[in-house]
């Protein structure tokens, strides 16, 4: 029995030549990034299937705040059944150089238990930050990608419902103060650490700019001169981004999923000659029911009780010859021979991990 086709696929694609790649591909510069933002509101103007507001008392609660604030008085103890709100909370990104009065996307989700957001409409609602400080409003109407319906204890479902977008639902009210380059330099961090990289970025940056442009920190923050203007600073970054990099080939590694039984290999991977023996255990429980009755006028009672029988079938494992593979393709053939299950595949790996034949890192997700 072969492999599944993408457990080939993931191997034979990642297979490829190192190339050159920009540098904005590669890395990014400090201190611009996004800043998440939260919030909680309510939705309103639901069909009927917003929160049940006996089992969730933070709505109930939520809307008598609101309505207070409003101007208006509710009596107290009122019982107040309103099943066309729903509570949740508003995520958004705050991308970097963000101004005032500029529109971000918005995430909409239900905290209790509404069983659909579809139709509804967010309140305003203020989103900080981490600092506790408010940088958006939101508000708007829900886009809510599915629909659902239920009938007499029956019940049909098309994605989820209680997860809305609502695009550019959210302004911005406050900016985010990047320094860029004020001191004279900025620092560039690579996505992944790998000193050749760092070397090879330092060597294009002091190419195009001049010698001690730019020098390594260590294997991920690459420091490089700026000039002093601002309308420079933005041209030059622009010019950094844009240079060709031939980034280091990646280590040998073998990425296993053991919920999926997903294996992924990428070039480097290489195999030296080994013997496997692989064997399937198998465990088969059958039980039958088996009825007693009393005799007849004896006043007893009939009985059913189980028999259980359990076999275990083990199938004979052979000892089979993997030959070594000097690229990806001859290991992708080598484990073919073996006629493994993924599963089975997993326990192979890692045990030609702890024999040495397998030259890889493994890696279990």
């Amino acid at each position: 029995m072969k492999l599944p086709h993408f457990f080939l696929l993931a191997a034979l694609a990642l297979s490829g030549t190192a190339h050159a790649e920009r540098i904005k591909d590669i890395a990014a510069i400090q201190g611009v990034r996004t800043n998440q933002l939260v919030g909680y509101g309510l939705v309103v103007g639901l069909d009927g299937t917003g929160d049940q507001t006996t089992q969730t008392p933070f709505t109930t609660q939520s809307i008598a705040n609101m309505l207070t604030q409003m101007g208006v008085n509710l009596p107290p103890g009122i019982n107040m059944q309103l099943k066309n709100v729903a509570a949740v909370m508003v995520t958004a990104d705050l991308p970097p150089f963000a101004q005032a009065g500029q529109g971000i996307d918005i995430t909409v989700s239900s905290i209790g238990n509404a069983k659909s957001l579809r139709g509804g409409t967010l309140v305003l609602t203020p989103l900080k930050g981490a600092d506790g400080q408010v940088y958006a409003m939101a508000q708007g109407s829900l886009v809510v990608s599915g629909a659902g319906a239920s009938a007499n204890g029956s019940k049909a479902q098309i994605n989820h419902l209680s997860v809305g977008l609502i695009p550019a639902g959210a302004t911005v009210e406050r900016t985010v103060a990047t320094a860029l380059g004020e001191g004279g330099h900025i620092n560039i961090e690579l996505r992944q650490s790998d000193f050749t990289t760092a070397s090879r970025v330092v060597d294009a940056v002091n190419a195009r700019f001049g010698q001690d442009s730019a020098r390594a920190l260590n294997g991920r923050v690459i420091q490089v001169k700026t000039p002093v203007g601002a309308s420079e600073r933005v041209a030059f970054l622009g010019a950094i981004e844009s240079l060709d990099v031939s980034p280091a080939q990646a280590m040998a590694k073998v990425i296993i999923n053991a919920r999926t039984g997903s294996v992924v290999m990428n070039q480097k991977v290489t195999l030296d000659p080994s013997a496997v023996s692989h064997g399937n255990l198998s465990v088969i429980i059958s039980s039958e029911p088996v009825i007693s009755q009393p005799a007849p006028f004896s006043q007893g009672q009939t009985v059913v009780a189980a028999q259980s029988q359990i076999e275990i079938r083990q199938q004979p494992g052979e000892v089979m010859l993997l030959k070594g593979g000097a690229s990806l393709a001859d290991v992708v053939k080598a484990l073919n021979s073996i006629g493994a299950t993924p599963q089975d595949l997993l326990a192979i790996l890692q045990a030609l991990k702890a024999s040495g034949a397998l030259r890889a890192e493994l890696e279990v997700i």
